[in-house]
């Protein structure tokens, strides 16, 4: 498996804020010698490995809508191509590596339509502007607490995960 230099995973998580499409992430994948296709992308969605995509408008008329996947799926990948290259199956990776994944997800979806609700009242304003524009500072600090939590559950879930066994080759942490 390739390695993927830390600095150029925060590149493109940088580059990719608002999410990365599934043109943009096999692209990634493939400049960096890393073999991923469409079919696993999809398989790995379906099997609940990887999160769905979510539908993002696109500016301008008519231009309609396009899937967008959070750019957390970057690092997520690679550390599901790390467990099987450990001969690890599917079933073990979801059981013993990823076991709260699902549940994280449906966080950060709940949260994602919060903040989402959130910003709509806070954009339309109208006569309520003074509280709106007093609460902002709590939505804020909330939001990155949410993030902060997401943050932190995804480290607790990976420092859970049973160490590498003996005699496997050093590979990049990308975790």
């Amino acid at each position: 498996m390739a390695d993927v230099a830390e600095s150029v995973l925060l590149e493109v998580e940088r580059d990719h804020q608002d999410g990365i499409t599934s043109a943009d992430l096999l692209a990634f994948f493939a400049s960096q010698n890393v073999r991923f296709g469409e079919a696993t992308l999809r398989k790995w969605v379906q099997l609940g490995l990887l999160p769905r995509s979510v539908r993002v408008g696109q500016k301008g008329k008519h231009q309609g809508s396009k899937g967008k996947y959070p750019v957390r799926v970057v690092r997520l990948i690679l550390r599901i191509k790390e467990l099987m290259a450990r001969d690890l199956t599917i079933e073990e990776i979801q059981n013993k590596y990823l076991f709260v994944r699902g549940d994280i997800e449906a966080m950060q979806t709940s949260l994602e339509k919060i903040f989402t609700t959130l910003d709509g009242i806070v954009e339309e304003g109208g006569d309520r502007e003074v509280a709106v524009r007093a609460v902002q500072p709590d939505i804020e600090e909330v939001r990155t607490a949410a993030q902060t939590l997401v943050e932190r559950l995804e480290r607790i879930e990976r420092r859970l995960t049973p160490p590498e066994e003996k005699g496997q080759g050093e590979k990049a942490k990308v975790s």
